[in-house]
């Protein structure tokens, strides 16, 4: 396994440092606020957390979120491809680290490489990860994949038993984990979540008839945590919650979660627009009256979403203002009224927190008629990233 990094603190890894770039839009990652949601996330649940920062940590950034939660004592992390473990390890994270994805057989070599624990989802899949293991001569570490109702990856849970048998009986795989994934979780009336468990905790009796030790069960995504205790068995896996995040409108808030993302940019332009004129591609919203329009220098080439186009609002001051006109790709308009007031340079928030007002990444997915997730995972590399900790 890679050494620890050679720097004392997580956060002098040079991932935390600011970009050397004076870009005005930019997102900032407050570490403070995801440790602070790693430790409630874990007192709630009372189990180890395996902490998922797949798709460059929701948008956060991969590796500096990674490293400052191993500094914070998690569990574990949980991404979606290899290449992202590779990632990891390569910036000198220690800590267990299991891909979650479906494997590819030819990349099998390379989770054995870095010390990644695999997700195996079918006997075929582990007869891949036990010929590779046998080749190179090392043990993997697997983790069962079933199926309970997502139907996505897995051995469907009531035909898991000639899979669990295989797998515990394989002299190249050491079983660590067994889990599932829900599907209906993020809304709390949902009956679902109760089925899955009783399908996921019906197949893990196998384990006992066949006198093998239990491994790790974990089922609890983001609303198992915060709605189905119950499903927080040996280990839970918060994605969207560790960043301060609700996975749904319907979703409640029974952790004191903090946001750890804000995206704010500057004021470009300004300019007095007559009654009448159209604004942006298409001329698709047009002055009633003699306003002053603002430029921002942010667009959907950098996944601010081009469904905000006349619906979202940004804050300028502390108050809501409207975007106008289509979003391009590198830039955008915003109507801050006739008597608005707003200078060349002067700082708009986009998420986040700005002289009292609040604009949620939740509230901006409900704007652009999306999730959450999309919104932060669709937050590009072309904005720099700054990383705010004060520990």
């Amino acid at each position: 396994m890679p050494s620890p990094p050679s720097f004392p603190e997580a956060s002098q890894h040079p991932a935390y440092r600011a970009e050397a770039s004076d870009r005005p839009a930019r997102i900032r990652v407050d570490l403070d606020a995801l440790a602070h949601n790693l430790h409630a996330l874990q007192r709630q649940a009372g189990v180890p957390v395996l902490g998922v920062v797949k798709a460059n940590a929701y948008g956060h950034g991969l590796v500096p979120v990674a490293l400052h939660l191993q500094a914070q004592g998690i569990a574990q992390l949980g991404v979606a491809f290899v290449e992202e473990g590779i990632a990891l390890r390569r910036a000198g994270v220690h800590i267990p680290i299991l891909v979650m994805g479906g494997i590819h057989a030819p990349q099998v070599g390379q989770f054995l490489a870095h010390e990644l624990e695999v997700t195996v989802s079918s006997i075929d899949k582990l007869r891949q990860v036990e010929q590779a293991a046998e080749s190179m001569g090392r043990q993997a570490v697997i983790h069962l994949k079933l199926d309970t109702g997502m139907e996505r990856i897995g051995v469907h849970s009531e035909n898991a038993a000639p899979f669990i048998d295989a797998a515990m009986a394989s002299p190249w795989c050491t079983v660590k984990g067994v889990y599932s994934h829900l599907a209906c979780a993020d809304d709390p009336g949902s009956p679902m979540t109760g089925e899955q468990l009783q399908r996921f905790l019906a197949a893990c009796e196998r384990f006992d008839r066949i006198g093998a030790p239990m491994p790790l069960r974990h089922l609890a995504n983001s609303g198992g945590i915060l709605h189905f205790p119950e499903t927080c068995l040996d280990m839970v896996r918060p994605g969207i919650t560790l960043y301060g995040v609700l996975p749904d409108p319907a979703s409640i808030a029974a952790v004191p979660l903090r946001p750890v993302l804000s995206l704010v940019t500057k004021v470009v332009y300004f300019k007095v627009v007559k009654a009448g004129r159209s604004v942006s591609y298409g001329a698709t919203w047009t002055t009633q009256r003699d306003t002053r329009i603002i430029t921002l220098p942010i667009g959907y080439g950098d996944g601010y979403p081009r469904s905000l186009s006349s619906r979202g609002e940004v804050l300028v001051r502390g108050q809501r203002r409207p975007i106008v006109g289509r979003v391009c790709m590198d830039q955008f308009m915003v109507d801050i009224g006739p008597d608005g007031t707003a200078y060349n340079g002067d700082e708009v928030v986009l998420i986040g927190v700005q002289e009292g007002a609040t604009l949620s990444c939740e509230a901006v997915a409900l704007a652009a008629g999306t999730i959450p997730y999309e919104i932060l995972t669709g937050l590009n590399e072309r904005i720099p990233r700054e990383y705010l900790v004060s520990t």
